[in-house]
């Protein structure tokens, strides 16, 4: 194996010894909790908070110190403007349509080809957990240490093989990361994209906002639309259902329409700063296809069966 695979299947191995890090410790403290006060585990707002804290706190020293490892580069600052800022988040929502409809078509197929439903589990945690947890766990702390784990740490160590390849291989990895076909196919569209921003920018902060922005809008502002447009279905109706409804699809389709036509309009990307300096003959083979990779994908891929089948 060569120096260049080498690199890449220690960048798998950390990114699976942070996840199995976090379920082993999740699976300990559970038992723990069960076996000295198992009534904390009937509440979901505890339970949720007991599982974030194991999945981006506690395995935090153990990967900045395995990330730290490997040599890094720091990006170069760019500023942007606030239009800039905006056609950046049309972008992101526009991409995340387009996941979601794509993971919504996939997920509908297996569930009829297996006489099944297949659960969305993030769809249930929003709709099970209170609002004010959806927004500190889901819209604040997830999107400060996932963009720190999937843009700042990888991308910092994997710019030296160029923007492309920091851009796939964060999209990819973060996709796989969230372990089921509901939210893959959008995580990895927005997290290209963020890695793309990251790089352009040299700022993870305006890579957290454009997350913060996103999740709040498929949890909080989800729960609020749903719960209208279930008042307006069954003959509730009032001022605030109906006017909250039209705005909130008048501004989707606004978003839309700009978000798609900065995608269609779209020319070779320019990183002002960021050079290649390792060039790889053969990118793809040379990420993916090694024995670290290979150990992640495998891993996240099989919690994606587990949950298809489960």
């Amino acid at each position: 194996m060569n120096s260049n695979k080498k690199f890449f299947s220690r960048i798998g191995f950390n990114y699976l010894i942070y996840a199995v890090f976090s379920l082993v410790i999740t699976m300990i403290l559970a038992n723990i909790i069960a076996y000295t006060s198992p009534e904390i585990l009937n509440n979901i707002n505890t339970s949720t908070t007991i599982t974030a804290i194991c999945n981006y706190i506690l395995p935090l020293p153990v990967f900045i110190y395995l990330m730290g490892k490997l040599d890094s580069k720091k990006l170069e600052i760019h500023k942007i403007n606030a239009r800039t800022f905006l056609k950046y988040l049309c972008i992101t929502f526009t991409l995340m349509w387009i996941g979601n409809i794509i993971g919504v078509i996939i997920t509908t197929a297996l569930s009829g080809a297996i006489q099944s439903d297949i659960s969305n589990p993030i769809q249930d945690l929003i709709n099970s957990t209170g609002i004010w947890l959806n927004i500190v766990l889901i819209s604040i702390i997830g999107p400060v240490f996932e963009e720190f784990f999937f843009r700042k740490l990888l991308i910092d160590r994997t710019i030296k093989y160029g923007a492309r390849t920091s851009i796939v291989l964060s999209a990819v990895m973060f996709g796989l990361f969230h372990g089921n076909l509901n939210q893959f196919f959008y995580s990895a569209l927005i997290g290209g994209f963020f890695a793309y921003v990251y790089i352009k920018t040299g700022k993870i902060t305006y890579t957290i906002l454009l997350h913060m922005i996103i999740n709040l809008l498929g949890s909080v502002v989800s729960l609020f639309l749903n719960s209208s447009v279930t008042n307006l279905i069954t003959g509730t109706i009032n001022p605030f259902d109906l006017i909250f409804v039209l705005l909130y699809l008048a501004i989707l389709i606004i978003t839309l329409i700009i978000g798609l036509t900065n995608l269609l309009n779209y020319k070779q990307a320019k990183f002002n700063g960021q050079k290649t300096e390792i060039s790889l003959q053969k990118p793809l083979k040379t990420i993916f296809l090694n024995l670290g990779m290979f150990c992640f994908i495998i891993f996240f891929t099989i919690k994606m069966v587990l949950q298809v089948i489960n």
